[in-house]
Protein backbone atom coordinates (compact mmCIF):
# COMPACT_ATOMS: atom_id res chain seq x y z
CA UNK A 1 0.00 0.00 0.00
CA UNK A 2 1.88 3.41 -1.24
CA UNK A 3 2.54 5.69 1.71
CA UNK A 4 1.39 9.50 1.80
CA UNK A 5 3.30 12.40 -0.44
CA UNK A 6 6.64 13.33 0.98
CA UNK A 7 7.74 17.19 0.49
CA UNK A 8 10.86 19.10 1.54
CA UNK A 9 10.68 21.53 3.98
CA UNK A 10 13.53 22.95 2.34
CA UNK A 11 11.98 22.77 -1.16
CA UNK A 12 9.38 25.43 -2.88
CA UNK A 13 8.44 28.63 -1.94
CA UNK A 14 7.92 29.29 1.79
CA UNK A 15 3.89 30.22 1.85
CA UNK A 16 3.01 33.24 4.14
CA UNK A 17 -0.15 32.33 6.24
CA UNK A 18 -2.79 35.12 5.06
CA UNK A 19 -4.51 36.83 7.45
CA UNK A 20 -7.64 38.65 7.69
CA UNK A 21 -8.37 41.14 9.91
CA UNK A 22 -11.11 41.17 12.59
CA UNK A 23 -11.87 44.69 13.02
CA UNK A 24 -10.91 44.82 16.57
CA UNK A 25 -7.57 46.10 16.82
CA UNK A 26 -6.44 44.11 20.58
CA UNK A 27 -7.45 40.93 19.28
CA UNK A 28 -5.74 41.26 15.51
CA UNK A 29 -2.84 42.10 18.02
CA UNK A 30 -3.35 38.80 20.34
CA UNK A 31 -3.94 36.75 17.01
CA UNK A 32 -0.72 37.56 15.35
CA UNK A 33 -2.15 39.78 13.04
CA UNK A 34 -5.24 38.50 12.34
CA UNK A 35 -7.45 35.77 11.52
CA UNK A 36 -5.70 33.12 9.72
CA UNK A 37 -8.34 30.55 7.34
CA UNK A 38 -8.30 26.74 8.34
CA UNK A 39 -7.30 27.63 11.70
CA UNK A 40 -9.14 26.47 14.84
CA UNK A 41 -9.69 29.09 17.77
CA UNK A 42 -10.56 28.30 21.03
CA UNK A 43 -12.05 30.91 23.25
CA UNK A 44 -12.08 29.85 26.60
CA UNK A 45 -13.27 31.56 30.12
CA UNK A 46 -15.35 31.72 32.90
CA UNK A 47 -19.16 31.40 32.49
CA UNK A 48 -20.70 34.98 32.33
CA UNK A 49 -17.48 36.80 31.35
CA UNK A 50 -18.13 38.04 27.90
CA UNK A 51 -17.38 35.25 25.63
CA UNK A 52 -20.42 35.30 23.58
CA UNK A 53 -20.35 39.20 23.20
CA UNK A 54 -17.16 39.48 22.14
CA UNK A 55 -18.19 36.49 19.72
CA UNK A 56 -21.09 38.39 18.52
CA UNK A 57 -19.67 41.76 17.91
CA UNK A 58 -16.50 40.04 15.89
CA UNK A 59 -19.05 37.85 13.75
CA UNK A 60 -21.01 41.23 13.16
CA UNK A 61 -18.18 43.31 12.09
CA UNK A 62 -16.12 40.21 9.43
CA UNK A 63 -19.75 40.10 8.21
CA UNK A 64 -20.25 43.31 7.17
CA UNK A 65 -16.87 42.99 5.03
CA UNK A 66 -18.64 40.83 3.13
CA UNK A 67 -17.42 37.54 5.02
CA UNK A 68 -19.59 34.82 5.09
CA UNK A 69 -20.18 33.97 9.02
CA UNK A 70 -21.86 30.88 10.32
CA UNK A 71 -23.06 30.97 14.50
CA UNK A 72 -24.07 27.51 15.91
CA UNK A 73 -24.99 28.11 19.33
CA UNK A 74 -26.16 24.94 21.90
CA UNK A 75 -26.92 27.42 24.84
CA UNK A 76 -28.93 30.14 23.55
CA UNK A 77 -31.91 29.97 20.54
CA UNK A 78 -32.10 32.65 17.43
CA UNK A 79 -34.38 34.66 19.62
CA UNK A 80 -31.53 35.06 22.15
CA UNK A 81 -28.92 35.79 20.31
CA UNK A 82 -31.33 38.30 18.34
CA UNK A 83 -32.19 39.96 21.19
CA UNK A 84 -28.16 40.46 22.44
CA UNK A 85 -27.83 41.42 18.68
CA UNK A 86 -30.01 44.01 18.79
CA UNK A 87 -29.17 44.89 22.45
CA UNK A 88 -25.88 46.02 21.42
CA UNK A 89 -26.60 47.74 18.44
CA UNK A 90 -24.95 45.03 15.93
CA UNK A 91 -26.29 43.86 12.26
CA UNK A 92 -27.16 40.53 12.20
CA UNK A 93 -27.99 40.27 9.09
CA UNK A 94 -25.46 38.73 7.48
CA UNK A 95 -24.69 36.34 10.30
CA UNK A 96 -26.44 32.66 9.65
CA UNK A 97 -27.26 31.13 12.56
CA UNK A 98 -28.35 27.39 13.29
CA UNK A 99 -28.99 25.29 16.65
CA UNK A 100 -25.69 23.85 17.72
CA UNK A 101 -26.32 20.61 19.92
CA UNK A 102 -25.86 17.96 17.12
CA UNK A 103 -22.45 17.33 15.94
CA UNK A 104 -23.47 15.66 12.34
CA UNK A 105 -25.48 18.79 11.71
CA UNK A 106 -23.51 21.33 12.66
CA UNK A 107 -20.54 19.85 10.19
CA UNK A 108 -23.38 19.45 7.38
CA UNK A 109 -24.07 23.04 7.94
CA UNK A 110 -20.78 24.33 7.89
CA UNK A 111 -20.27 22.35 4.32
CA UNK A 112 -23.20 23.34 2.72
CA UNK A 113 -22.86 26.97 3.97
CA UNK A 114 -19.34 26.80 3.42
CA UNK A 115 -18.74 30.42 5.55
CA UNK A 116 -15.12 31.80 6.47
CA UNK A 117 -15.90 31.80 9.85
CA UNK A 118 -17.67 29.10 12.05
CA UNK A 119 -18.70 30.12 15.53
CA UNK A 120 -19.44 27.54 18.11
CA UNK A 121 -20.90 28.69 21.66
CA UNK A 122 -19.79 26.76 22.78
CA UNK A 123 -17.94 23.04 22.56
CA UNK A 124 -19.46 21.45 25.53
CA UNK A 125 -22.79 22.41 24.67
CA UNK A 126 -21.82 19.83 21.00
CA UNK A 127 -22.80 16.35 21.54
CA UNK A 128 -21.92 13.14 18.95
CA UNK A 129 -24.48 11.09 18.71
CA UNK A 130 -22.29 8.37 17.74
CA UNK A 131 -20.26 8.65 21.31
CA UNK A 132 -22.24 7.29 24.39
CA UNK A 133 -20.89 9.96 27.00
CA UNK A 134 -23.33 13.29 28.24
CA UNK A 135 -22.35 16.68 26.64
CA UNK A 136 -19.29 18.23 27.93
CA UNK A 137 -17.51 15.49 29.02
CA UNK A 138 -14.00 14.42 27.99
CA UNK A 139 -14.45 12.05 25.45
CA UNK A 140 -17.64 13.89 23.71
CA UNK A 141 -15.21 17.28 24.12
CA UNK A 142 -12.39 15.44 22.34
CA UNK A 143 -14.62 13.08 19.42
CA UNK A 144 -16.61 16.84 18.83
CA UNK A 145 -13.06 18.96 18.58
CA UNK A 146 -11.27 16.58 16.37
CA UNK A 147 -14.61 16.40 13.98
CA UNK A 148 -14.32 20.29 13.79
CA UNK A 149 -10.99 20.63 13.24
CA UNK A 150 -10.76 18.14 10.40
CA UNK A 151 -13.28 19.57 8.97
CA UNK A 152 -11.72 23.13 8.89
CA UNK A 153 -8.40 21.82 7.29
CA UNK A 154 -10.61 20.17 4.54
CA UNK A 155 -12.78 23.04 3.98
CA UNK A 156 -10.66 25.54 4.56
CA UNK A 157 -13.01 27.25 7.15
CA UNK A 158 -11.99 29.19 10.14
CA UNK A 159 -13.46 27.89 13.42
CA UNK A 160 -13.84 29.59 16.83
CA UNK A 161 -15.43 28.07 19.70
CA UNK A 162 -15.81 29.17 23.10
CA UNK A 163 -15.14 26.88 26.08
CA UNK A 164 -15.91 27.01 29.62
CA UNK A 165 -13.08 27.36 32.10
CA UNK A 166 -13.78 25.02 35.25
CA UNK A 167 -13.13 26.46 38.89
CA UNK A 168 -9.75 24.34 38.80
CA UNK A 169 -8.49 26.36 35.48
CA UNK A 170 -8.91 23.83 33.35
CA UNK A 171 -10.61 23.90 29.45
CA UNK A 172 -13.57 21.51 29.63
CA UNK A 173 -11.55 18.19 31.42
CA UNK A 174 -7.82 17.84 31.46
CA UNK A 175 -7.09 20.54 29.11
CA UNK A 176 -8.13 18.06 26.38
CA UNK A 177 -8.89 21.39 23.75
CA UNK A 178 -5.90 22.71 24.18
CA UNK A 179 -3.60 20.57 22.52
CA UNK A 180 -5.67 19.76 19.22
CA UNK A 181 -6.93 23.55 18.20
CA UNK A 182 -4.23 26.42 16.87
CA UNK A 183 -4.81 29.08 19.13
CA UNK A 184 -6.27 29.15 22.81
CA UNK A 185 -7.41 32.53 23.87
CA UNK A 186 -8.02 33.21 27.48
CA UNK A 187 -10.73 35.55 28.27
CA UNK A 188 -10.62 36.90 32.48
CA UNK A 189 -12.01 39.62 34.82
CA UNK A 190 -14.07 40.25 37.61
CA UNK A 191 -17.53 39.52 36.05
CA UNK A 192 -19.04 42.00 38.47
CA UNK A 193 -17.09 44.83 37.02
CA UNK A 194 -15.94 46.00 33.54
CA UNK A 195 -12.49 45.24 32.89
CA UNK A 196 -11.67 42.19 30.82
CA UNK A 197 -8.27 41.12 29.85
CA UNK A 198 -7.98 38.84 26.72
CA UNK A 199 -4.80 37.18 26.45
CA UNK A 200 -3.20 34.81 24.23
CA UNK A 201 -1.97 31.62 25.49
CA UNK A 202 -0.62 28.67 22.63
CA UNK A 203 -0.64 30.25 19.17
CA UNK A 204 0.72 28.65 16.13
CA UNK A 205 0.61 31.60 14.05
CA UNK A 206 2.50 34.28 16.54
CA UNK A 207 3.54 35.39 19.65
CA UNK A 208 2.32 34.28 22.63
CA UNK A 209 1.37 35.97 25.47
CA UNK A 210 -0.03 38.58 23.39
CA UNK A 211 -2.71 40.70 25.85
CA UNK A 212 -5.87 43.06 24.88
CA UNK A 213 -7.71 45.45 27.89
CA UNK A 214 -12.04 45.66 27.02
CA UNK A 215 -14.41 47.36 29.30
CA UNK A 216 -18.10 45.78 29.30
CA UNK A 217 -20.79 48.85 28.84
CA UNK A 218 -24.59 48.07 27.81
CA UNK A 219 -23.56 48.27 24.31
CA UNK A 220 -21.28 45.87 24.24
CA UNK A 221 -17.16 45.41 24.65
CA UNK A 222 -14.70 48.46 24.15
CA UNK A 223 -10.88 48.31 23.93
CA UNK A 224 -9.27 50.50 26.45
CA UNK A 225 -5.62 51.55 27.26
CA UNK A 226 -4.54 50.01 30.31
CA UNK A 227 -2.56 52.16 31.44
CA UNK A 228 -4.23 53.73 33.90
CA UNK A 229 -6.46 51.22 35.12
CA UNK A 230 -2.86 49.12 35.54
CA UNK A 231 -1.63 51.91 38.03
CA UNK A 232 -4.31 53.09 40.19
CA UNK A 233 -2.65 53.08 43.29
CA UNK A 234 0.80 53.91 42.87
CA UNK A 235 2.35 55.92 46.12
CA UNK A 236 0.96 53.80 48.72
CA UNK A 237 2.43 51.62 51.12
CA UNK A 238 2.47 47.85 49.98
CA UNK A 239 2.63 48.72 46.32
CA UNK A 240 5.14 49.09 43.49
CA UNK A 241 5.56 49.23 39.45
CA UNK A 242 6.56 46.22 37.60
CA UNK A 243 7.45 45.88 34.04
CA UNK A 244 6.42 42.79 32.63
CA UNK A 245 6.74 41.13 29.54
CA UNK A 246 3.25 40.85 27.34
CA UNK A 247 4.13 39.09 24.32
CA UNK A 248 6.22 41.23 22.32
CA UNK A 249 5.52 44.54 24.46
CA UNK A 250 5.77 45.12 27.97
CA UNK A 251 3.03 46.99 30.55
CA UNK A 252 3.69 49.44 33.12
CA UNK A 253 1.87 47.18 36.23
CA UNK A 254 0.90 47.67 39.97
CA UNK A 255 1.97 45.19 42.42
CA UNK A 256 0.64 45.11 45.48
CA UNK A 257 1.53 43.38 49.22
CA UNK A 258 -0.82 43.32 52.46
CA UNK A 259 1.30 41.83 55.64
CA UNK A 260 -0.71 41.12 58.66
CA UNK A 261 -0.12 39.44 62.42
CA UNK A 262 -1.49 36.54 63.53
CA UNK A 263 -1.13 33.69 66.12
CA UNK A 264 -2.04 30.24 64.23
CA UNK A 265 -0.33 29.32 60.85
CA UNK A 266 0.13 32.05 58.72
CA UNK A 267 -1.95 32.49 55.13
CA UNK A 268 -0.04 33.43 51.78
CA UNK A 269 -2.87 34.33 49.38
CA UNK A 270 -2.04 36.06 45.90
CA UNK A 271 -4.15 37.06 43.18
CA UNK A 272 -2.84 37.82 39.83
CA UNK A 273 0.68 36.69 40.48
CA UNK A 274 2.68 33.45 40.79
CA UNK A 275 2.28 32.19 44.07
CA UNK A 276 5.41 30.03 44.42
CA UNK A 277 7.75 33.29 43.12
CA UNK A 278 5.71 35.52 45.73
CA UNK A 279 6.29 32.81 48.53
CA UNK A 280 9.95 32.47 47.52
CA UNK A 281 10.63 36.50 47.56
CA UNK A 282 9.31 36.58 50.76
CA UNK A 283 11.24 33.78 52.14
CA UNK A 284 14.07 35.67 50.08
CA UNK A 285 13.44 39.05 52.10
CA UNK A 286 13.30 37.32 55.43
CA UNK A 287 16.67 35.56 54.78
CA UNK A 288 19.13 38.01 52.69
CA UNK A 289 17.87 41.34 53.97
CA UNK A 290 16.46 40.51 57.42
CA UNK A 291 12.76 41.37 56.98
CA UNK A 292 10.43 39.47 59.91
CA UNK A 293 7.93 37.90 57.78
CA UNK A 294 7.75 34.18 58.74
CA UNK A 295 4.87 34.75 61.14
CA UNK A 296 2.98 37.47 59.08
CA UNK A 297 0.08 36.64 56.79
CA UNK A 298 0.97 37.82 53.36
CA UNK A 299 -1.67 38.66 50.44
CA UNK A 300 -0.73 39.90 46.88
CA UNK A 301 -2.42 40.53 43.97
CA UNK A 302 -2.25 42.45 40.73
CA UNK A 303 -4.17 45.77 39.41
CA UNK A 304 -6.49 45.75 36.64
CA UNK A 305 -7.28 41.98 36.57
CA UNK A 306 -3.85 41.12 34.94
CA UNK A 307 -2.07 38.01 35.89
CA UNK A 308 1.89 38.25 35.91
CA UNK A 309 4.05 35.20 35.81
CA UNK A 310 6.76 36.61 33.96
CA UNK A 311 10.48 36.35 36.68
CA UNK A 312 11.56 39.76 36.03
CA UNK A 313 8.32 40.93 38.35
CA UNK A 314 10.37 39.40 40.77
CA UNK A 315 11.92 43.02 42.47
CA UNK A 316 8.94 44.63 42.43
CA UNK A 317 6.72 41.54 44.52
CA UNK A 318 9.93 42.08 46.93
CA UNK A 319 9.87 45.46 46.43
CA UNK A 320 5.71 45.67 47.49
CA UNK A 321 6.28 43.23 50.25
CA UNK A 322 8.89 45.10 52.03
CA UNK A 323 6.65 48.56 51.78
CA UNK A 324 4.19 46.49 53.14
CA UNK A 325 6.43 45.48 56.06
CA UNK A 326 8.00 48.98 56.54
CA UNK A 327 5.14 51.19 56.11
CA UNK A 328 7.37 53.19 53.24
CA UNK A 329 6.00 53.68 49.96
CA UNK A 330 8.13 53.08 46.72
CA UNK A 331 10.19 56.05 45.95
CA UNK A 332 8.52 57.97 43.57
CA UNK A 333 8.30 57.35 39.50
CA UNK A 334 10.39 54.20 40.72
CA UNK A 335 9.57 50.96 38.70
CA UNK A 336 11.52 47.69 39.65
CA UNK A 337 12.66 45.10 37.00
CA UNK A 338 14.72 41.81 37.65
CA UNK A 339 14.77 38.40 38.61
CA UNK A 340 15.98 37.60 42.50
CA UNK A 341 17.61 34.63 42.96
CA UNK A 342 17.33 32.68 46.50
CA UNK A 343 20.37 34.46 47.11
CA UNK A 344 18.86 37.61 46.59
CA UNK A 345 21.07 38.44 43.26
CA UNK A 346 19.41 40.60 40.45
CA UNK A 347 19.28 38.76 37.37
CA UNK A 348 19.23 40.33 33.93
CA UNK A 349 15.98 39.71 32.13
CA UNK A 350 15.69 40.87 28.56
CA UNK A 351 13.69 42.97 26.91
CA UNK A 352 14.80 45.83 28.60
CA UNK A 353 14.37 48.53 25.79
CA UNK A 354 11.20 47.61 25.67
CA UNK A 355 10.68 47.59 29.39
CA UNK A 356 12.21 51.09 29.88
CA UNK A 357 9.86 52.12 26.85
CA UNK A 358 6.78 51.20 29.35
CA UNK A 359 8.54 52.72 32.30
CA UNK A 360 9.02 56.02 30.35
CA UNK A 361 5.54 55.99 28.78
CA UNK A 362 4.27 55.51 32.22
CA UNK A 363 6.03 58.78 33.91
CA UNK A 364 8.43 56.65 35.75
CA UNK A 365 11.44 58.73 36.41
CA UNK A 366 13.99 55.48 37.70
CA UNK A 367 13.65 51.64 37.46
CA UNK A 368 15.66 49.79 39.89
CA UNK A 369 17.46 46.39 37.90
CA UNK A 370 20.16 44.92 36.47
CA UNK A 371 20.10 46.58 33.31
CA UNK A 372 22.33 44.37 31.32
CA UNK A 373 24.52 46.05 28.00
CA UNK A 374 21.74 47.21 25.87
CA UNK A 375 20.63 49.48 28.89
CA UNK A 376 23.48 50.18 30.89
CA UNK A 377 23.21 53.80 30.02
CA UNK A 378 19.92 54.38 29.93
CA UNK A 379 18.98 57.50 31.68
CA UNK A 380 16.42 55.84 33.46
CA UNK A 381 18.54 53.17 34.87
CA UNK A 382 19.41 52.63 38.53
CA UNK A 383 21.63 49.64 38.76
CA UNK A 384 21.66 47.25 41.67
CA UNK A 385 23.28 43.75 42.15
CA UNK A 386 21.57 42.73 45.08
CA UNK A 387 17.45 43.05 46.42
CA UNK A 388 18.96 44.70 49.35
CA UNK A 389 20.39 47.42 47.19
CA UNK A 390 17.11 47.85 45.42
CA UNK A 391 15.19 48.40 48.66
CA UNK A 392 17.70 51.08 50.91
CA UNK A 393 14.69 53.09 50.38
CA UNK A 394 13.09 50.93 53.26
CA UNK A 395 15.64 50.64 55.44
CA UNK A 396 16.36 54.53 55.50
CA UNK A 397 11.99 55.20 56.38
CA UNK A 398 12.33 52.53 59.01
CA UNK A 399 15.43 54.61 60.61
CA UNK A 400 13.50 57.79 60.40
CA UNK A 401 10.74 56.41 61.75
CA UNK A 402 12.98 54.90 65.21
CA UNK A 403 14.83 58.24 65.35
CA UNK A 404 11.13 59.99 65.46
CA UNK A 405 9.80 57.59 68.26
CA UNK A 406 13.10 58.09 70.11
Amino acid sequence: MPGEPVLMLGGGTAAVEPRVSTGIPGLDRVLGGGLVPASVILLAGEPGIGKSTLLLQLLSRLAGEGRGCLLVSGEESHGQVAARSRRLSLSGDAVAFAPGRDLRAVLATARERDPFLLAVDSIQSVRDPSAPQMPGGVAQVRNCTDALVGMAKEEGIAVLMTGHVTKDGDLAGPRALEHAVDVVLLFEGDARSGSRVLTGGKNRFGAEGESAWFEMAPDGLHEIDPTGLLLEGVGAPGAAIALPMAGRRALAVEVQALMGSVDGPARRQTTGLDGRRFQLMAAVLARTAGYRLGRAELFGATSGGLRVDDPAADLAVAAALASAVTGAPAPEGAAFVGEVSLTGLVRQVSGMPQRLAAAEAAGCSRVYGAPGPEAKRHPLMTPVRHVSEALSWTHDSAAAARRRAS
